[in-house]
């Protein structure tokens, strides 16, 4: 597989397989990633892998907060406060490509509701890795970041394993940084559930649209 290949095969994955992936597996892309590129070489990332039994301990945790629908302050602002239209547009049309194929519509809050707390199970998935980051860094530095995460995503694909990046962790910094053992320093960016496919999941259906180019791209010759 070339790397244009893995671009285009890449996609959030929101359904996975009841099968682990090798932890020598999961090592190995996290450290193959850290060649991705760094302002001064400062690299910013930490990277903690949860798997096994640490993986259902949180996953059991983060059921009960569900269903005591405890809440905490967010780390970040993970959308903009301030949208264009153009950009709220964008999230609302992949939100109905993603519950249409579910057929869930958009009046029935509750199922919506339930559908979203399985971030918080990883949709199934049996790995995950978690971004954290020195607090003194800065945006640069956070565009950092996201270049490890795309190789993390990248490399996946190659090795044929799927992934969903998952911002939605910034909700419950508190619960992860303890269940972590994250120092004080350091604060949640975060998740990327990491697993194999179920090609079966109506969810998996969904396939992200682009804007078109006129609306981004600029070439001056």
């Amino acid at each position: 597989m070339n790397v244009s290949d893995a671009v285009r095969e890449r996609r959030s994955v929101r359904g996975f397989l009841d099968k682990e992936v090798p932890l020598d597996v999961l090592k190995d892309l996290a450290l193959t990633s850290a060649r991705a590129a760094t302002g001064g070489n400062i690299q910013p990332w930490h990277i903690d892998i949860v798997t096994g039994e640490k993986m259902a301990e949180l996953k059991e945790i983060m059921r009960g907060k569900i269903e005591r629908r405890e809440t905490e302050t967010p780390g970040y602002d993970i959308y903009p406060r301030e949208m264009t239209d153009a950009t709220k547009a964008r999230t609302f049309q992949i939100g109905e490509i993603m519950y249409g194929h579910l057929g869930i519509p958009r009046e029935d809050k509750r199922a919506r509701a339930q559908w979203f707390a399985r971030n918080f199970q990883f949709f199934g998935a049996p790995a995950a890795f978690f971004v954290t980051v020195d607090r003194r860094m800065g945006p640069p530095q956070w565009a950092d970041l996201g270049m490890y995460l795309q190789n993390l995503m990248l490399l996946a694909v190659e090795k044929g394993l799927a992934t969903c990046p998952q911002e939605c962790w910034a909700v419950y910094p508190s619960t992860v940084e303890t269940f972590l053992g994250t120092p004080p320093e350091r604060m949640l960016f975060c998740g990327v559930a990491i697993g194999y496919e179920d090609a079966e999941e109506p969810a998996n259906r969904t396939r992200s649209p682009r804007a078109p180019e006129e609306e981004w791209l600029t070439v001056l010759a």
